[in-house]
């Protein structure tokens, strides 16, 4: 009762019900009088509905409707929202402490200071009128905010102790004004005041839209045209005030019983009295004495006028109290979610009283009082009390419609069609109120909202919309299927494989420039990549390291600014942790189809002799499970987008791979620090082959892929063992010819020695000498002519060889050794059993 329903009722009623109400069902008749009030009133009633589903959805902390918004829909919002509510509550309690003094000096204008006279047209003629002046508006106001902030400083209990002193006048001039309304066929016979009357009722009916003057009076020559949707904006503000028991929430007992129902009973209470006041009006009067008479609610009062002005002034000193009540704990709810550092200032003890806040509130509300004339904010602010209206029955709608395990209100009187049906009619109401005034509010919690985003602390809450995109993700897999995703809709997802072939400085989780080479794999941005490291030991002794390692690792990815997750995997060795990951990572089609590694280009120099057994078995995992494969080697080289490239991207195309390659060198055109070159696609021709029609194929096959390049066709010679290579790679390839037969020497004596095939890397291996030889010099071959026609260019692409079946490792690591000797920046690509490119639309 003292918590949330005295507080909606006071704020719910005020100023408007005494001296537009009457005008109102003058102008637009009983019958749009009644649409009107169950219109508005319907908007208030369903935000109430939602306003308790969410208040009874656990435990409530102070903030009100911001702490309810803020929760459903995100901190960003809830924060815009909150602090354009809180602007909307500070200067709506200087409207009615304006509205409270006018009234009293308009019935004491002896108390004026400062006397003036205006001239206002009635029926085309001048007519002097005694109205207050600024100066005793402004002298009165900043007196009354002050005594009001001092109330509001003695706390909670001071409040309750003083609500019924503001609320029990109010509500005995309303039984003086119904008194009078059953009274007044003898008091007034012949002053337009008919009494309850059926032919006053039906001469009323009807609306009667006209212009006026700005005093309200109809005038064919004034300037103001009054029309439903005007009223709707005129009237509207006498609904609002449903927020000021849950502005409280800090200081309520039992925010789950004492929300819903004492704002659902003012609700009902103020609506049901507007309803029944616009009968009771339109029966009671003539129509022109309707709209002439502004304060009729004083004229048929029972006993003496008197009696309205008073509950005028205290329901208006009480809507003031309220709003200087719930403001500061609105502003003190918001700083102390810390989600703002500037609103530091503003924080308050749990159960204390925001003291400061109170303060900038009460300055807030002085200013606007010594302003004076409001008329250009007072839409704004209406507008304000809309945006959160329309926030709370979103809030519900998201969190009705998503339907997850946490959402179980007490409350069970509410359905997502109601809470969105609320909030159409809040924007509706907005747009009819005015248009640009709603864009105003719209654009500065738009500012609000971006500032927030920009410059506060992430909060994370378990908003709705997170419970969303949960959702959608899930309906999403669900609609992807199995099934393979056509190349016109393929998407690169890289695994990138961080544990570093060598070492880091301990605090580095990843190589720096990892990220960025995943970006260049990305088209604007779009696209997901899978961050992979792998700890060795047992899973249940490594398994806060595990913890520790991934916040480190989602620090990293989240400073270089590159969308994807972190994943740590603890696996007794590095071979075993990666078989599992190209295993399982992912789900669906969502799982990665790329695995982006560093070459180990330190294997020999720290002799790290088990370097080339794992390398290879990655490969073979990778081939077994159809997963495309990027090594990167250069790493150390590869610019970060800051850096501009110019040259050539070169493609050096010798097998098929789905056109894996190509989409490669366009991705990384999009970005900036490629945007500058140009690609070259080099074509290995047999000896014998048609170059000329190879080079026409090749082109027709770019065109129509829309990529833009520059064919070049090789031709490759038919591998000759006894021909003679005079390149700088020459002294690399001898190295790598003496190392492997040093090796093979020393298999061939193990095996001798224990009477067992060739074994290497744990298993029996069947050695070639004549086929090692054809590798070596295939890919000298290869090498050489990298170095030749690529020597400038900005990075190159080269297809990826397969391990050959049945060769050591440490083969395979010299091979590519000789491969990527000399060659500055390279990747070495190898696609997989599929197109990711398609020639039609």
């Amino acid at each position: 009762m003292m918590g949330v329903f005295i507080p909606c009722l006071q704020n719910i009623l005020g100023i408007i019900y005494y001296i537009r109400f009457s005008w109102i069902v003058g102008m637009a008749g009983i019958g749009q009088s009644l649409v009107l009030v169950a219109f508005c009133g319907s908007c208030t009633f369903l935000t109430t509905i939602s306003l308790s589903a969410i208040a009874t959805n656990g435990a409530m902390k102070g903030g009100g409707p911001y702490y309810l918004i803020g929760r459903a829909l995100g901190p960003e919002v809830g924060v815009s929202i909150g602090l354009c509510f809180f602007l909307g509550n500070a200067v709506a309690g200087a409207l009615y402490v304006l509205g409270a003094v006018e009234t009293f000096l308009t019935a004491l204008p002896q108390a004026g200071i400062f006397k003036g006279t205006t001239f206002v047209k009635i029926n085309g003629s001048d007519v002097a009128q005694t109205s207050p002046n600024l100066h005793d508006l402004q002298v009165y106001g900043v007196i009354v905010t002050i005594i009001l902030c001092f109330i509001v400083f003695g706390g909670v209990k001071m409040i309750n102790r003083v609500a019924p002193a503001f609320l029990i006048p109010v509500v005995l001039s309303l039984f003086c004004i119904f008194i009078g309304i059953f009274l007044a066929r003898k008091n007034y016979p012949a002053d337009g005041i008919t009494g309850l009357s059926l032919e006053s009722f039906k001469k009323n009916w009807d609306s009667a839209y006209q212009t006026t003057n700005h005093a309200g009076i109809p005038d064919p020559n004034g300037k103001i045209y009054w029309s439903f949707n005007a009223l709707v904006g005129l009237f509207f503000p006498a609904v609002t005030g449903i927020m000021a028991g849950s502005n409280r929430s800090a200081s309520l007992k039992d925010t789950q019983r004492s929300i819903p129902i004492g704002t659902l009973s003012a609700t009902l209470a103020t609506s049901g009295l507007y309803l029944v006041t616009v009968l009771f009006f339109g029966a009671l009067a003539t129509r022109e004495k309707l709209l002439t008479d502004r304060l009729l609610t004083a004229t048929v009062a029972w006993p003496a006028p008197a009696i309205t002005y008073v509950g005028i002034i205290l329901s208006t000193l009480g809507a003031a109290l309220q709003s200087l009540t719930g403001a500061p704990r609105l502003l003190a709810a918001i700083a102390n979610d810390d989600i703002l550092p500037v609103l530091k200032y503003f924080k308050a003890a749990d159960g204390g009283e925001p003291h400061i806040a109170t303060l900038f509130t009460a300055f807030l509300c002085i200013a606007c009082v010594i302003i004076g004339n409001l008329d250009l904010i007072t839409p704004t602010i209406t507008m304000f009390y809309l945006l959160c209206y329309g926030g709370v029955n979103l809030s519900c709608f998201l969190l009705d419609l998503l339907d997850a395990p946490s959402w179980r209100p007490r409350w069970k009187f509410h359905h997502w069609s109601l809470s969105l049906f609320g909030a159409l009619i809040c924007i509706v109401i907005m747009f009819l109120i005015s248009w640009a005034f709603t864009l105003v509010s719209l654009a500065l919690a738009t500012l609000i909202y971006y500032y927030v985003s920009v410059k506060g602390k992430a909060g994370d809450w378990g908003d709705g919309f997170k419970s969303a995109y949960f959702q959608l993700a899930l309906r999403s897999l669900r609609s992807l299927g199995a099934n393979q995703v056509h190349p016109k809709n393929w998407y690169p997802i890289p695994l990138i494989f961080c544990r570093p072939w060598g070492k880091l400085p301990e605090n580095v989780p990843c190589h720096p420039k990892l990220a960025d080479f995943a970006n260049c794999m990305k088209k604007k941005g779009r696209g997901m990549s899978i961050f992979v490291s792998i700890l060795d030991g047992e899973y249940h002794e490594c398994a806060e390291d595990a913890k520790a390692a991934c916040r480190a690792l989602s620090t990293y990815i989240e400073y270089k600014r590159c969308e994807g997750v972190a994943e740590i995997v603890v696996a007794p060795t590095m071979s075993d942790g990666f078989r599992g990951i190209v295993q399982t990572m992912g789900l669906g089609n969502l799982k990665p189809n790329i695995v982006v590694m560093r070459y180990p280009e330190i294997w020999r120099q720290e002799n790290l002799t088990e370097i080339p057994a794992t390398f290879v078995g990655i490969i073979n995992d990778c081939i077994v499970a159809n997963k495309a494969v990027v090594i990167v080697k250069g790493l150390d080289e590869w610019p970060n987008e800051y850096q501009r490239q110019y040259g050539t991207i070169d493609l050096y195309w010798i097998v098929r791979d789905g056109g894996l390659m190509l989409l490669l060198s366009q991705l990384l055109l999009t970005k900036e620090s490629f945007e500058s070159c140009k690609i070259q696609v080099f074509c290995i021709a047999e000896e014998d082959s048609d170059a000329e029609e190879l080079k026409a194929d090749v082109k027709k096959f770019l065109y129509d892929l829309r990529m833009q390049a520059e064919v070049i066709v090789i031709s490759m010679k038919s591998w000759d063992g006894q021909s003679e290579q005079q390149d700088e790679s020459v002294e690399a390839f001898n190295g790598a010819r003496e190392r492997i037969a040093s090796y093979l020497s020393e298999m061939k004596e193990k095996a001798q020695k224990h009477g067992t095939p060739l074994m290497a890397d744990g298993k029996a291996v069947v050695v070639n000498e004549q086929q090692v030889e054809k590798f070596l010099y295939t890919t000298l071959k290869l090498n050489t002519t990298i170095l030749r026609y690529s020597r400038m260019a900005a990075v190159v692409l080269v297809s990826l060889p397969p391990p050959p079946l049945n060769h050591p490792a440490y083969f395979y690591m010299e091979y590519m050794d000789l491969l990527v000797e000399n060659v500055p920046r390279l990747l070495i690509v190898r696609g997989y059993r599929r197109d990711v490119v398609t020639l039609f639309t």
